[in-house]
């Protein structure tokens, strides 16, 4: 068992959840746990080399870019509603990351 993949999809499936569980639960606290976890995801990606690794970091930044934005809407100017627009585009960006984390493991799967 590779234990890097499993600490790199841990972070990963814990940011979509964290993201799915800000959605349910308005929440500062969990967005703000949203949003560290999938910073915590993107510096794991930085440094695989996998078939899929640039679409894995692009899709990861894009959900960065809607996360830190979102806890500065709600910290700053108090705007739930932008918040939670851009947490589902994260939620996205998170589901269309794990689709290519599991195209990557069944492509790595048929090699052996």
């Amino acid at each position: 068992m590779d234990w890097g993949k499993v600490i790199y999809v841990f972070f990963s499936l814990m940011s979509l959840t964290s993201i799915a569980g800000f959605l349910y639960e308005h929440s500062t606290i969990a967005l703000f746990v949203a949003a560290s976890l999938n910073l915590v995801s993107t510096i794991l990606k930085i440094g695989v080399r996998n078939l899929l690794s640039a679409e894995l970091l692009a899709s990861s930044l894009v959900a960065d870019l809607h996360l830190i934005p979102a806890f500065i809407y709600v910290e700053i100017a108090g705007n739930m509603e932008w918040a939670i627009a851009l947490a589902i585009g994260a939620l996205i960006a998170n589901i269309f990351s794990m689709g290519l984390v599991y195209i990557e493991s069944s492509k790595t799967h048929e090699e052996y």
